[in-house]
């Protein structure tokens, strides 16, 4: 069968921009062994040959998720390395077309990989943001990539109780540099700790979503979604860097002072970034 990319330029620079990530995820210690994941929404992309394209095999789902009918995604495989992801995409990934009803889907290209294992997670999140979309939910954007890792030093701050309250960890991390004020406007959300790949920790993160751009998960890794996902990359890169520089901060032997809330919210009417 002849590569989907080989006939769709456009689908093959979002896959690079994928790729590009998934290295960047491998390099900075965020994704040991098949640790995280990734999906893309790529229907806008796919030709009227796409999507003809027969399937290599059909899975059905256990729900429905009615937001998602005729969706292409591409996904991450179950199993499958970044650092491979990286080198391969296609050999290491995989996209699937949701079809008309919602309740299954089908694998189209390139090679008969499973999605990853967290899947119906990745899908749920997709479908609640687009039900939002649809349902003109005040503040809500545009969501095209669910991206999930694991950054050590964000980890290693929900294993404090105290940053497990809500807002604490967001305002630690926005005082730490004026850029992560900017960058993640929206803060982090909490979930507290579920078994990795249920549905209960999807739940648990869907909740948070309409209000918070990344999600900690505690004692596990982050969750972020945006409409690009190399702005979701830099969303985690700059939350890293604050958090290294309040441990670093902290391994000298001292409390970082942080920016004064003044000095945050006169961020907001430069950059029009919203209150709090």
């Amino acid at each position: 069968m002849v590569s989907i990319l080989d006939i769709n330029s456009k689908l093959t620079a979002r896959i690079a921009d994928i790729a590009e990530v998934a290295g960047y995820l491998w390099q900075r210690g965020w994704a040991e062994r098949n640790g995280g994941n990734i999906s893309v929404n790529v229907t806008e992309l796919m030709t009227t040959r796409d999507i003809e394209r027969e399937p290599i095999s059909t899975i059905s789902l256990p729900k429905i998720f009615p937001f998602l009918a005729d969706n292409f995604f591409y996904v991450t495989g179950t199993n499958r390395r970044m650092r491979y992801v990286s080198q391969q995409p296609m050999e290491n990934g995989v996209i699937i077309r949701i079809n008309d009803r919602g309740d299954s889907y089908d694998i189209i290209a390139d090679n008969d990989i499973k999605p990853t294992s967290e899947i119906l997670s990745h899908l749920s999140i997709h479908n609640y943001m687009k039900w939002m979309n649809k349902n003109s939910v005040p503040g809500t954007k545009e969501v095209k990539v669910v991206c999930h890792t694991h950054p050590t030093d964000l980890i290693a701050l929900t294993h404090n109780p105290k940053f497990l309250k809500e807002g604490v960890l967001t305002h630690l991390l926005w005082s730490m540099i004026p850029e992560t004020r900017v960058i993640v406007p929206h803060g982090i959300g909490i979930v507290p700790y579920e078994q990795p790949g249920t549905m209960e920790l999807a739940d648990a993160t869907i909740k948070l979503l309409d209000r918070y751009d990344c999600v900690m998960w505690e004692k596990h890794g982050c969750l972020v979604i945006g409409d690009d996902i190399i702005e979701v990359f830099d969303m985690i890169d700059t939350l890293s860097k604050s958090a290294q520089i309040y441990l670093n901060a902290k391994m000298a032997g001292f409390e970082p002072e942080g920016l004064t809330k003044e000095q945050l919210d006169g961020l907001v009417p430069l950059f029009g970034i919203p209150e709090q």
